[in-house]
């Protein structure tokens, strides 16, 4: 059974940068698209960038020029590079498959910026 354990969060203000990363264990990690997810308070959990085995990437658009997404099949591990941070941006980010199963989610990791 795969598990995800999401990092990298903290207190950023706005227009700073944050790097996240997820760890994967089990052996099907490089085979699947993986995503990252976020879900502000009173909001529903939406993916903002997908990654496939090969690297090819595709981000919603409030996160197009600003997020940047890669994996590492080898290491079992995909990261997503949060630059021009934005008070909207304050979330809680998850990493997870594309489509996510129906009844997996790793603890996330809280972003939040502010001044």
């Amino acid at each position: 059974q795969v598990q995800l354990v999401e990092s990298g969060g903290g207190l950023v203000q706005p227009g700073g940068s944050l790097s996240l990363s997820c760890a994967a264990s089990g052996s099907i990690f490089s085979f699947y698209v993986m995503g990252w997810y976020r879900q502000a308070p009173g909001k529903q959990r939406e993916l903002v960038a997908s990654i496939t085995s090969s690297g090819s990437t595709n981000y919603v658009d409030a996160a197009k020029g600003r997020f940047i997404n890669s994996r590492d099949n080898a290491k079992k591990m995909v990261h997503l590079q949060m630059n021009s941070l934005k008070p909207e941006d304050t979330a809680v980010y998850y990493c997870n498959f594309v489509p996510p199963p129906k009844d997996y989610w790793g603890q996330g990791t809280q972003v939040t910026v502010s001044s």
